[in-house]
């Protein structure tokens, strides 16, 4: 399936998921968090023992598996029988990726700082992150998008187009509804934590090949653009990845803060709470729009370096 990857991620990579079509028809992650939710509403009952509500965790987890694996697969063997069929399903599955509007959204940020200052910069970034914008400074707005823009690199993009290489459609949508289920109802707070873990531990162990591969592409890039520091990067990466509270974020956070020289990361509010965590790099931590400029551009290039791996590989198949 790297061919229908590889038709994926170009055709996201030019046009992206029209916000058109949001507003006509919605958007795959829209329909699977309306399935999360409603599950979430009617098994995660309060007065349920912790045991019971994890164990209807791990159903909700099930159901959310064969939903999107069993949509994924009809839509597969359907389209595959037509004569244009790989391109209907790659422009389908190209609605997993998030290549262009994360370009999209982290680059709002630095536009913000740029014309409009603090405020609009925490505005643009509040859409991007969950922590509290009120509690970032000018730094922290750049720091909290590059490391948004790392870690979604991961997540939207690498991971979703491995699993696409890997599983096809039903791999991705799988996937996908995963990663949705853990943003929702993988957290660590009194209402998810029970119900939430089976989703939160398999999203973990799904990311774990994308987050590497990540981090390496970033390396990669950062070898062949002036100014970055791939020693740094590299360094940075195995030193500070296995120190971060998510297994997987680490990665491609640690990568970017050592190509950049920066220091990502670090304590961080989230919901009026202060959340510990270890720094990413070493660096500096004062960062600015002109970083988020740099980042994106180390972003656009490790996107590229992975899709060209894709096509090698796509090639060495055909071969």
């Amino acid at each position: 399936m790297s061919g229908l990857a590889l038709l994926a991620l170009l055709i996201e990579a030019a046009i992206g998921y029209p916000q058109r079509v949001v507003d006509r028809i919605g958007h795959p992650v829209i329909w699977i968090g309306r399935l999360i939710a409603a599950m979430d509403r009617g098994w995660n009952q309060a007065a349920r023992s912790f045991a019971a509500r994890r164990a209807a965790g791990v159903v909700a987890l099930l159901v959310l598996v064969l939903v999107a694996g069993g949509v994924g697969l009809a839509l597969q063997w359907a389209l595959l029988a037509l004569p244009l069929g790989l391109l209907v399903l790659a422009l389908i599955a190209s609605s997993l990726l998030a290549q262009r509007s994360l370009h999209e959204h982290v680059a709002r940020v630095a536009a913000a700082l740029e014309q409009g200052g603090l405020e609009a910069g925490r505005e643009a970034v509040s859409h991007i992150v969950g922590r509290d914008p009120l509690s970032l400074d000018e730094a922290g707005v750049a720091r909290a998008a590059i490391e948004s823009l790392a870690e979604n690199f991961s997540d939207g993009v690498t991971a979703p187009g491995f699993w696409l290489a890997f599983g096809g459609l039903p791999g991705a949508a799988i996937y996908k509804a995963v990663n949705t289920a853990d943003s929702m109802i993988g957290h660590r707070t009194a209402r998810h934590e029970a119900f939430g873990w089976a989703s939160a531990r398999c999203d973990d162990v799904l990311n774990l090949p994308a987050s590497r591969l990540t981090g390496l592409a970033i390396i990669a890039a950062a070898a062949l653009l002036p100014g970055m520091d791939a020693r740094g990067a590299w360094r940075a990466m195995w030193r500070d990845a296995k120190r971060h509270r998510s297994p997987n974020a680490g990665w491609p956070e640690a990568a970017m803060a050592g190509a950049l020289g920066l220091a990502l990361a670090g304590p961080r509010r989230y919901g009026g709470v202060l959340v510990e965590d270890a720094f990413m790099g070493d660096g500096r931590r004062e960062a600015s729009a002109a970083d988020i400029r740099a980042a994106l551009r180390l972003y656009r290039l490790a996107d590229a370096l992975l899709i060209a791996l894709l096509a090698l590989a796509f090639l060495a198949l055909q071969a």
